[in-house]
């Protein structure tokens, strides 16, 4: 589970900018809303995260830096060139543009802290670490300074052939994993486990999309292959994939791959259809006819499934594209209650939907300390901050509050009527 993630100087991110799950101890339990128990007695952590802000503050910019860290470890020793620097995005004007960029995430694997990170250049890694604490007591598993490394008692397996493989612009943790050290590979699983959900597939094709992982995940990909070559967790995830397509009313009941034959061209494609009704009477329309809501839902449940049904960290921008607010309120909850997230999984995401901070529906489905805002000030940074640096009254409107500018991260517009004269 994450405890926390920091970043700087990554896109419009400049200053080192926070996001924690840990829970505040200055907000009232709320049932509904059940905390993640962890080793640390002072610690609970939360199973969700929302970051609100303008069009370009900055929001999906903080998702993109979890998903670089996350690029970064799996791919660095074994696609990055070595001899073209480190594929980077620092700020893109004044002094910014040539600082490092830094990485860094808190996190339990198997009720045991770690913290990972590394700082690099356009050029290099310059640093990078990694840390346990196992019953809270902190061992250092390597150092690196450059080149330079500095391994402790408590890393075992092979340390110096890796340290000599390991490029400038490689991390050692990536060269180690794709070098079988099975101590790290642990560290490796949990940052590739972390999904992401993004708003811009909006068609029916998704087997043409670059979203390899979609094509891994998504139900519809199982659909022909044999019975006996289903993983267990596959045969659930259909499962549960159509009848949340059932619950969800959208009236679809059923889906299908169909293959189409692109004119003067060999191979065709595949797409996706829907049944609207039963087998006998029903209807079978493209996926790419549906409304935007049942694309959305179609894109986002196999992703929110899997992090239910495994555990895991699933990073959604936009999660409420087009879908009515009240589904979006149950899609958060699956995620807060032990009853339907039995393996801890967590969600961050970024929303416009100011209703998720009212009580639309008698109970608001976040926490205060769930709810952080993104803003870009004048120059061109992005801060992110939450909700509780307000120190909001229990009997505060937050919604309203948020709209009306008390807590910043909303649109200017205060001029907007000019563009018509």
């Amino acid at each position: 589970m994450l405890i926390e993630f920091r970043v700087e100087n990554h896109r419009s991110i400049c200053e080192e900018q926070v996001i924690t799950f840990e829970a505040s101890t200055a907000i009232e339990e709320d049932k509904k809303i059940e905390l993640f128990s962890t080793p640390s007695d002072n610690i609970s952590l939360l199973p969700a995260i929302v970051l609100y802000g303008a069009n370009a503050s900055g929001k999906s910019n903080a998702l993109a830096a979890i998903e670089y860290m996350q690029t970064a470890i799996l791919h660095s020793h074994r696609l990055w060139e070595p001899d073209l620097g480190v594929p980077r995005q620092p700020f893109a004007w004044g002094e910014w543009k040539a600082k490092p960029s830094t990485f860094e995430a808190d996190f339990f694997i198997k009720d045991v802290r770690h913290t990972y990170g590394f700082v690099v250049d356009d050029e290099k890694v310059i640093e990078e670490w990694l840390f346990a604490y196992p019953k809270g007591r902190k061992q250092t598993w390597f150092t690196r300074d450059e080149l330079k490394f500095d391994f402790g008692d408590s890393l075992r397996g092979e340390r110096k052939a890796i340290e000599d493989i390991t490029r400038p612009n490689s991390l050692f943790l990536s060269a180690a994993v794709q070098n079988r050290h099975e101590q790290l590979l642990p560290i490796y699983i949990w940052f590739r486990s972390i999904n992401f959900s993004r708003p811009s597939l909006r068609d029916g094709r998704f087997f043409h999309s670059p979203m390899n992982d979609l094509r891994r995940l998504h139900p519809s990909w199982l659909l022909g292959v044999p019975d006996d070559e289903l993983t267990s967790q596959q045969k659930k995830l259909i499962v549960r994939f159509r009848k949340l397509l059932r619950e969800s009313d959208f009236g679809v009941t059923d889906f299908q791959k169909i293959q189409k034959e692109d004119k003067g061209i060999g191979n065709g494609r595949t797409e996706i259809a829907l049944l609207h009704g039963d087998n006998d009477t029903g209807a079978w329309l493209p996926l790419e006819e549906e409304s935007s809501g049942t694309q959305t839902m179609f894109r986002l449940a196999p992703f929110v499934l899997d992090a239910l049904q495994r555990g895991g960290l699933l990073v959604a921008d936009e999660l409420e594209a087009s879908l009515h607010p009240l589904l979006a309120i149950e899609l958060i909850r699956l995620f807060s209650s032990s009853s339907t997230n039995p393996k801890g999984a967590q969600l961050l995401f970024t929303t416009h939907d100011s209703n998720l901070l009212g009580n639309i529906t008698g109970t608001s489905p976040l926490r205060r300390d769930q709810i952080y805002f993104a803003e870009k000030k004048p120059d061109g940074k992005s801060v992110i901050y939450p909700l509780t640096n307000f120190r909001p009254r229990k009997s505060e409107n937050i919604e309203r509050g948020y709209l009306q500018g008390r807590y910043g991260a909303i649109p200017y517009l205060a001029r907007f009527g000019e563009v018509a004269e």
